[in-house]
């Protein structure tokens, strides 16, 4: 199967080091058949950092999308009252917003995305990117690893001398993973080798 005549949504959040590489799979998504809207979080959308300006992310989800980036909570919460999506991707999603998400918190644009979103029974596959994933996020990401339809690009530590409870999504695997939460099945091993 492959994502033709799919509409994926793909929201970003606040990883900033790993927007680069998550963002080049909108490419992969579109080349998979899908038509791709982008969704920032508030943050990313007015925050330079080392990694990048904002608006060099915005420009370049545009560009690679052809679509206009969703960006308020406003403009999010039709998502579910119009069915605009098949399938959502956030990635990266930081530990932030995966505690929002394991906690029914919708006070961003990507968490009201997200909520909007699975009020449909649609799936929704999150791409972790947090220094805490085998800390104070872990319980999160259980909580959704239990919950319907959520499911996970496979992910992994990517360094676990220096951050021993960092884990980042394999991004390569955004494309794979969103096919198979359409098929309702989850990408497996979800935990793989050091990424």
């Amino acid at each position: 199967m492959n994502l033709e005549g799919l509409t994926v949504g793909f929201a970003v959040t606040g990883s900033f080091c790993t927007l680069e590489t998550a963002i080049k799979q909108i490419a992969q998504l579109k080349a998979a058949g899908a038509n791709v809207i982008p969704i920032m979080s508030e943050i990313v959308e007015k925050t330079d950092t080392r990694f990048g300006t904002a608006e060099h992310f915005k420009s370049a989800m545009q560009e690679l999308s052809g679509n206009t980036i969703i960006s308020t909570i406003k403009d999010a919460e039709p998502i579910g009252p119009k069915k605009l999506l098949d399938a959502l991707v956030i990635a990266p999603c930081t530990g932030n917003t995966i505690s929002k998400l394991a906690n029914g918190i919708n006070d961003t644009c990507v968490t009201m995305a997200a909520k909007a979103h699975l009020r449909n029974l649609k799936p929704l596959i999150v791409a972790v990117s947090t220094n805490d994933a085998l800390g104070a996020s872990a319980r999160n990401i259980g909580q959704l690893l239990l919950a319907k339809n959520i499911f996970f690009v496979p992910y992994g530590q990517d360094d676990p001398i220096k951050k021993p409870n960092s884990m980042i999504a394999d991004f390569n695997l955004v494309v794979p993973a969103t096919i198979a939460a359409v098929e309702g099945k989850q990408l497996q091993p979800i935990i793989i080798k050091s990424t």
